[in-house]
């Protein structure tokens, strides 16, 4: 006779890319784009009493050069941040290869410490030093907080803030592209992009959508406040 085995539910989630990849330079470089393109139409706004073709050609400007700024900061930072972790990897490689007893004993008291068993916790880290590769990756993981297979790609990330960057910035234009003579509907399709952006963001964290979306149009809103204020002072004095 045996015993009945109680059934356990299937685990049926997933979790999304929280590290990095195409999200995070995506989502900032639509925000920044939104933010930095409809504060600078703001402030030629202000500075040239509202001159609708000086205001357009600031904009598409400020959408091209920010757009590109925008991917090639954000290679750069990829791509050091790739580089330096490579370093770490390969270091923790030689460290395995060249004292192998000392580095099985270490992942054996770093299993010690998340409360596993100690006899249990040695004998596992002696099974996952039977091959080279995978102790590397366990290492690397324990240690740096990183898997050598999913580091961030440098292409991926630049092209994903480009693309984001320009369709962000190109929110506060398009109003003047379609005949708008004042800065009033750049400013309201920007807010309204702007808290869609921050409520949909919401999805992924804790917050709730209206506190996103208000947050991310409160600090746009600011910006292109304070802008404008300083166009309006600045074009007051070339004047």
């Amino acid at each position: 006779m045996t015993a009945d085995v109680p059934e356990v539910a299937a685990v049926d989630h997933e979790h999304p890319d929280v590290t990095g990849g195409w999200l995070r330079p995506a989502v900032f470089g639509a925000m920044d784009g939104l933010v930095s393109n409809v504060a600078l139409i703001a402030g030629v706004a202000g500075g040239t009493r509202g001159d609708s073709t000086a205001v357009v050609i600031a904009g598409l400007a400020g959408l091209t050069a920010g757009a590109f700024s925008m991917a090639a900061g954000e290679y750069t930072s990829v791509a050091s941040q790739s580089e330096a972790a490579a370093r770490e990897i390969e270091k923790e490689r030689r460290e395995i290869i060249r004292n192998p007893e000392g580095e099985t004993r270490e992942l054996g008291e770093m299993y010690v410490d998340m409360g596993i068993d100690e006899d249990l916790a040695h004998e596992v880290a002696r099974q996952v030093h039977r091959d080279l590769d995978n102790a590397v990756n366990v290492h690397v993981r324990e240690e740096l907080g990183v898997h050598p297979d999913e580091l961030a790609s440098p292409r991926i990330a630049a092209g994903s803030s480009f693309v984001a960057f320009a369709i962000g910035a190109f929110v506060p234009v398009l109003p003047y592209l379609l005949g708008a003579s004042n800065l009033l509907p750049a400013l309201a399709v920007t807010l309204l992009a702007l808290f869609a952006c921050g409520a949909v963001v919401t999805q992924m964290t804790n917050r709730s959508w209206w506190y996103g979306g208000l947050r991310q149009m409160m600090l746009g809103g600011l910006a292109a406040g304070l802008t404008y204020a300083v166009g309006l002072a600045v074009g007051a004095q070339l004047s």
